[in-house]
């Protein structure tokens, strides 16, 4: 069975959602939309993904025509040939997407902009990925949810209970986006506690989480303080805990002084040392020498690259959701394996 995805908005997410799935052997991608004609038409071309237009007025797909690119046809188009749609629109777009989803009878992704209640059901590989199995749509969780879920999911697994406290320190914009700040200034966020610890919830609701959050002046990554309770008696060790993460997936768990990483610039100065399209790491960064267990608190740092960390995780959603894939391992395993071969990796 070849799975026929459609991608709703080709953008930072969307183009790096359409790459992971064209590298897939049991998926394609039938078409891609855009708002309109722009640069990012050109990408499409270039890869051989249909365009569409994410409108159905004809006025706005003739647009398309008129700057030169060959456009298939609006929103319900591609709709009407594709198995699941993954929606990467603009925030805020939500609801009203949804309904055309439902109305063409097509299993769709959110990403994490979008609110639990929109579809009562949410998506990380290492938590839920068998609560997902076969249900008509989901949200794949955002980066920062993404991130916590891969190192204290684990801990949970073999503790039994965990009670955590985070900080999230935010990047303030993407690299490409010259509209948003703060640009001489730390900015807390003063709704405490932030969504990003809560929203672990949605997908492990048996982890007691809070979190703050700041957004500081720098694009390319986000970093986590986290301290973390275990149970006692939980029989784990620093050099324990750090071998765990080591063992899984999407965790990259690296002494900083002894690699000479020791900031999330150098963090993504590795991942295009290493080949990764965009510089892009899809893997959560945890730095070794920062991991320590103090009894049965932990405490360590981990670095979240915003613009990648969930496109491998939509990839295992679309199995998910379509049920060829039960094992959430063995679909992660897949997905990395095949990505890497598209990138000569």
């Amino acid at each position: 069975m070849t799975i026929k995805v459609a991608i709703n908005g080709f953008g930072t997410i969307g183009k790096r959602v359409a790459d992971a799935v064209d590298a897939q052997t049991d998926m394609e991608i039938v078409g891609v939309t855009k708002t309109g004609p722009s640069f990012g038409c050109d990408l499409a071309v270039k890869k051989g993904f249909p365009l569409y237009c994410t409108f159905d007025d004809s006025s706005k797909i003739s647009a398309f025509a008129d700057a030169g690119y060959s456009c298939s046809g609006g929103l319900s188009d591609l709709l009407s040939v594709a198995d699941v749609v993954v929606d990467c629109s603009p925030g805020k777009l939500g609801a009203e997407n949804l309904e055309k989803y439902k109305r063409a009878g097509i299993k769709y992704i959110f990403q994490g902009g979008e609110k639990h209640a929109l579809t009562g059901q949410s998506y990380t590989s290492s938590a839920n990925h068998s609560d997902n199995i076969g249900v008509d749509g989901t949200r794949v969780v955002s980066c920062n949810t993404t991130g916590l879920s891969r190192t204290l999911v684990p801990l949970f697994d073999y503790c039994g209970s965990l009670k955590v406290e985070c900080t999230m320190i935010r990047r303030a914009a993407d690299p490409g986006d010259s509209k948003k700040g703060p640009i001489n200034a730390i900015a807390p966020v003063l709704k405490v506690p932030s969504h990003h610890g809560p929203d672990v919830m949605t997908v492990k609701p048996e982890i007691e989480i809070n979190s703050l959050a700041v957004a500081v002046p720098t694009t390319i990554m986000h970093v986590h303080a986290i301290v973390a309770d275990l149970p006692s008696g939980h029989g784990l060790s620093t050099e324990s805990i750090i071998q765990m993460w080591k063992e899984t997936p999407r965790v990259i768990v690296m002494n900083g002084v002894n690699n000479r990483i020791t900031t999330t610039a150098e963090v993504m100065e590795m991942a295009r040392d290493i080949g990764r399209k965009w510089g892009d790491l899809h893997e959560i960064f945890v730095w070794e020498d920062g991991i320590s267990l103090q009894g049965d608190r932990l405490y360590y740092f981990q670095a979240i690259h915003q613009e990648s960390d969930v496109i491998p995780e939509n990839v295992d959603c679309i199995r998910a959701l379509m049920g060829t894939e039960e094992d959430w391992k063995a679909s992660v395993a897949k997905t990395d394996a095949a990505i890497s071969s598209y990138y000569g990796l």
